[in-house]
């Protein structure tokens, strides 16, 4: 194996320990205040960022809580509202149905006193016409069995008691 002269790493090896300390005193000094400076303000940033992205998240489930108690409010009263039309259109049903039975009733009564009053004119006309018939076969018995004299004697007390 050959060998290595080491006499000339160790100038060497200063040397880069001097510029290697340079080096991190440069970047402490100048780098490192700018390169904390800019990952702080990105940490602001996105720390501002997510509390815009809580707040955005926050008034969306406000809004979304809102949204639903209103859909919630509408559904409510849609029901409501049906559930009035649907009484009232019951409540229509009804009063139809009791004006078509008051009218069925009020025609029934008409047709029955109708009925009554026609009973009643038939009856009296009957009882007229019978009336009528006994008459004239009264009068006609009567003209077979009376006399001149016993028809005028007839008129004259009917005439009386007329008086």
């Amino acid at each position: 194996m050959p060998q290595f002269d080491t006499h000339f790493l160790t100038p060497l090896l200063f040397w880069s320990a001097v510029s290697f300390a340079i080096l991190l005193f440069l970047l402490k000094r100048y780098a490192f205040p700018a390169i904390t400076e800019i990952l702080d303000a990105r940490e602001r940033s996105i720390a501002q960022n997510l509390a815009k992205a809580e707040q955005a998240r926050k008034e969306a489930e406000q809004l979304l809580a809102e949204y639903q108690a209103k859909l919630n409010a509408a559904q409510q009263q849609a029901a409501a509202m049906l559930d009035q039309a649907r009484r009232q259109a019951q409540q229509a049903s009804d009063e139809n149905q009791r004006r078509v039975k008051e009218e069925t009733d009020r025609m029934l009564a008409s047709a029955r006193d109708e009925m009554a009053r026609e009973r009643l004119r038939l009856t009296k006309e009957l009882r007229e016409q019978a009336v009528d018939l006994v008459l004239t076969a009264t009068e006609r018995v009567i003209r077979r069995n009376l006399t001149d004299a016993d028809s005028k004697r007839l008129i004259k007390e009917a005439i009386e008691q007329v008086n």
